[in-house]
């Protein structure tokens, strides 16, 4: 499965935080419109069919993305052999 770049999924995670707020707050067409639209790219980018299972799969990619990126590569998978 593709994943998408953590920085890209971050970015979806925080405009679907922030457009449940939005959405919450103000209830507008426009408001349901966009957080209907961002909804749909985080469930494609992380494989899924809801927001719920979207977000949880995201943590995770997240926490791995970090985990991998502390975790330096050990000399022999670094040279390929």
């Amino acid at each position: 499965m593709l994943l998408a770049h953590p920085a890209i999924l971050r970015d979806l995670v925080e405009q679907y935080e922030t457009l449940q707020v939005l959405h919450a707050e103000q209830g507008s067409v426009e408001t349901r419109r966009r957080l209907e639209d961002i909804t749909y790219t985080l469930c494609v980018s992380t494989g899924t069919h809801n927001p719920a299972a979207a977000l949880t799969v995201a943590e995770q990619q997240l926490n791995s993305a970090l985990t991998e990126v502390a975790t330096p590569m050990a000399p022999a998978a670094a040279s390929g052999g």
